[in-house]
Parts: C-alpha cells; sequence; structure tokens
C-alpha cells in the first residue's frame, strides 16, 4: 500500500462524485432561477425518459435529486455541529500543564496536541482547516513513553496530512451517492491505506515496530473505542488486527480485492448516466 494508491482512490472518488454533484446543483438551481443550462446529464435523463414515453419518471428523478443535495447540506452541518460541541467539551476538561508540556516535546507547534482528562483512551486527530491531535489522559496511563511517542507519530501523520478533511470527503461522497455502491468501498479502502502509512511513518521515525504494535496491541485488550458522530483519524479505530499483521510481515505482498459486482454496478450507472448525455447530444 502506498500514497500514490490512496491519492488515485481519493481522485477518482472526487471525479465519480463531483460529476454528479455538480449537474444537480446546476440542475437545482436552474429550476429555482429558471436558468436554461445547457448539456446537463439530469436534463438529459428528463429528455431521454420523455423520448420512451417514461415522462412520469421525471418526477422520481427530481425526488432523487433533492434529496441527495438536502442529504448532502445535512451531513456537512451535522458534522460542523458535532465536532465543534466536541471541541467545546475537550477544550472544558484539558489537562493544560500535560498539553503544555506535551507540545513542547512533542510537537513544533504550539496547539498540535491536546491532552484531555478521561479515563477511556483516546487519541484522535480531528479539525479540518487546523488539525489537532487530542490525547487522553487514560491513554497516557497505560502506554510506555516510547509507546506514546510512536501514538503521537502516527497521529502526526493524519495532521500534517490533513486526513480528517480527505476522511470527511470520501465518507460524505460514499453516503449520498449510495447508487454508486464502489465509492464506500473506496472511503473504506482509502481508511485503511492512511492508517498503514501513518503507521509506517510511525515505525519509519523509531526505526522500529515493537511500540506501535504494543500499543495497538494494549488498546485491543481496552477495547474498541466508541465512535463518534464526526469524521475524523483515530490511532485504534481501522482495520487494527490487519494493521498489526502488517507491522509483524511488512514485507507482506498485499492486493487488493475488488468487489467485481460493485465495480461493475457503478460503472454501468456511470455509463448509463453518460449514455443520457450523448443521446442529448445527438
Amino acid at each position: 500500500m502506498s500514497k500514490r494508491q490512496s491519492s488515485f482512490i481519493f481522485f477518482l472518488s472526487l471525479a465519480i462524485s463531483g460529476t454528479i454533484f455538480i449537474q444537480m446543483a446546476l440542475y437545482v438551481l436552474s429550476m429555482l432561477a429558471g436558468w436554461n443550462v445547457k448539456f446537463n446529464i439530469v436534463v438529459v435523463c428528463h429528455s431521454w425518459l420523455k423520448g420512451i414515453g417514461l415522462s412520469s419518471l421525471e418526477y422520481a428523478l427530481d425526488a432523487l435529486v433533492i434529496y441527495t443535495l438536502l442529504l448532502t447540506i445535512w451531513q456537512i452541518s451535522s458534522q460542523f455541529f458535532y465536532s465543534s460541541r466536541l471541541k467545546r467539551h475537550f477544550e472544558r476538561y484539558k489537562d493544560n500543564l500535560l498539553t503544555n508540556n506535551m507540545n513542547q516535546t512533542h510537537s513544533s507547534g504550539e496547539k498540535d496536541i491536546i491532552i484531555v482528562s478521561n479515563p477511556a483512551p483516546i487519541a484522535i486527530t480531528m479539525g479540518f482547516v487546523k488539525p489537532q491531535i487530542v490525547i487522553s489522559t487514560g491513554l497516557i496511563s497505560i502506554l510506555t513513553d516510547d509507546e506514546l511517542k510512536a501514538v503521537i507519530s502516527h497521529e502526526m501523520y493524519h495532521k500534517n496530512n490533513r486526513d480528517p478533511l480527505k476522511i470527511f470527503i470520501l465518507s460524505l461522497c460514499g453516503s449520498t451517492i449510495g447508487y454508486i455502491p464502489i465509492l464506500k468501498w473506496f472511503n473504506h479502502q482509502y481508511r485503511i491505506i492512511k492508517e498503514v502509512l501513518a503507521d509506517e511513518f510511525a515505525i519509519n521515525k523509531q526505526e522500529t515496530s515493537v511500540n506501535l504494535g504494543s500499543a495497538l496491541l494494549k488498546m485491543l485488550k481496552v477495547g474498541k473505542q466508541e465512535k463518534m458522530p464526526f469524521a475524523y483519524a483515530s490511532f485504534a479505530d481501522t482495520s487494527v488486527n490487519y494493521r498489526i499483521e502488517y507491522i509483524l510481515d511488512p514485507l507482506k505482498d498485499v492486493r487488493w480485492q475488488v468487489p467485481l459486482k460493485k465495480a461493475f454496478l457503478s460503472l454501468a450507472i456511470f455509463v448509463l448516466i453518460c449514455a443520457f448525455f450523448i443521446y442529448a447530444l445527438a
């Protein structure tokens, strides 16, 4: 797994989703403002449905467009609402002394790391514009200094690459355009690759995989971390067993198991939309 693979998945998902979102947005604007938007895929669908005598399906198409856009707006709003509320919660329980010490020791920035007083083991990176690493006192209490350094290095990779924003974008695409199922597989695969890359970054920085592996095992023994209702990058939330196997044998050949049914179905839907467009132009 490589950074090139993660970039390929990310930009391919953006290309597929962006095409559909832009067309739907233009269509809604044309309805609201009375614009005559030419070469719009959704308008082409309307013309094609009329041509084969299925004009009643226009209303279903309208419902799909409006539902997709409203769901997108709702999920974006929910993301900002829950993340803002949790940030205020973290600020309320922030351990200022440990936070200052941790930033001086492990971070070049002033506010890259926040230590919160919480008995649960938490290690996440959150935030879109200025991502921050959140670590709980519960996690610090069960890890050694070297294990904690490995965890922080792992999360620093997510922070420096703005992974919370990228994870949210792919999650949004996969959930709102569910009729192209390969997008959900892209989202899941992207998360795994990013976690493996973050593990690799931490291992290279310490020149050993022992500390990272033992930290993962300790978090497994404590229990699965409770998921939060917004996008973030977590140390022990994605494919932990797979990552431990990779740490034990980093030279193992890993091949993608592409879901062929989902891939062909997604391709057929996308080609069908393009066919509508070509039909109208002809």
